[in-house]
């Protein structure tokens, strides 16, 4: 969902939003409207209660993903223009030693990058009201899908959809919630956020997503003034019980999650063969209007040393502890740093 709200004590902006979202929402809540704006998709086929999905307000294909992606050489963004800032945040992917790196402030206005790789079809997925940052291989079976932004939200999480069958898909899951391929699960590839200037530094070489259009949107402001200082999450009316604030972030793999707060606390935390680490220097996306002048939040980086010493990437996600709870209902969120090792 767009649009320039601030999540402080300026609230009569966001209360208005908030209510012809919800007067939406309300209105919309069933199959049978939706079928209007999706023929293609069985409905008749979910795993999900659908008063849990809620408008975010543009419809289908409002939030345009990307799917012929324009890259540059990093080294030349940084010579020849200051558009991404050293310390912004990247998701960073690497395959077979290319490296590719699609930066947070332009995803925030696509959400969806469709892209092939040396090969191998990744659809780079990013939810703001969630922090959810995952990359997927974009197959099933022997079929290559492409995926769009419905427009719809469950638990503030993007519903995705893809164009081949219109099933839906929940971004945080990689599941097919609804639809043709109900109960199908997207392969998570491992990926990295991290600051562009990290990037460069690992990949002198790489490639930067830019946008087609730089003038088409505000490609580096931040829609989401102050939302991850807020004290409540927007469009989500779900419980939360979990030892941190809602809004925290946390490092998520699969069930289980540490604070992000506890691992900056202690530099690195190790769990069985999992390593998590972290150092200074990258800003928060979801902070002040421009992302390049968000606060400091770090940079995490997650491996498993394997038996002969050596150190690989693992696949995982630095969501908002609300949204890991919400989809993982029996996950467990470390936040003792006494315990944490």
């Amino acid at each position: 969902m767009s649009g320039a709200f601030s999540f402080g004590k300026t609230t009569a902006c966001l209360s208005a939003a908030l209510c012809f979202v919800l007067a939406i929402t309300s209105a919309e809540a069933n199959p049978k409207r939706w079928a209007k704006e999706w023929p293609n998709t069985d409905f008749s086929r979910a795993s999900i209660d659908f008063s849990d999905v809620k408008s975010g307000g543009p419809g289908k294909d409002g939030i345009p993903a990307i799917d012929s992606p324009r890259f540059v050489p990093a080294a030349m963004i940084q010579k020849e223009t200051d558009w991404l800032g050293p310390d912004e945040p990247v998701i960073s992917v690497t395959v077979n030693g290319e490296a590719r790196a699609y930066p947070v402030s332009t995803l925030m206005w696509h959400e969806i990058v469709n892209d092939e790789f040396n090969g191998l079809p990744l659809t780079i997925t990013y939810c703001p009201l969630c922090n959810s940052g995952i990359v997927f291989q974009r197959t099933v079976g022997d079929r290559v899908l492409d995926f769009g932004v419905s427009g719809k939200l469950r638990h503030s999480d993007m519903v995705m959809y893809d164009r081949q069958t219109e099933s839906w898909w929940q971004q945080f899951l990689g599941q097919a919630v609804v639809g043709e391929m109900l109960g199908a699960e997207l392969e998570t590839y491992p990926a990295r956020t991290e600051s562009f200037s990290r990037f460069l530094a690992r990949h002198p070489a790489g490639d930067v997503l830019v946008p087609r259009d730089p003038g088409s949107r505000n490609y580096g402001g931040n829609p989401y003034r102050k939302y991850d200082s807020a004290r409540k999450p927007f469009l989500y009316d779900g419980r939360y019980d979990g030892p941190v604030p809602p809004l925290s972030r946390v490092v998520a793999i699969g069930d289980q999650a540490w604070a992000l707060d506890m691992v900056r606390e202690l530099g690195r935390v190790e769990a069985g063969d999992i390593i998590i680490s972290w150092e200074a220097g990258q800003n928060s996306p979801l902070d002040t209007g421009l992302v390049r002048k968000g606060r400091d939040i770090g940079n995490v980086v997650i491996q498993r040393k394997n038996q002969d010493g050596t150190l690989t990437d693992v696949a995982h996600d630095i969501p908002f502890a609300f949204a890991f709870k919400a989809f993982r209902p029996n996950g467990v969120i470390h936040a003792d740093s006494a315990e944490a090792n």
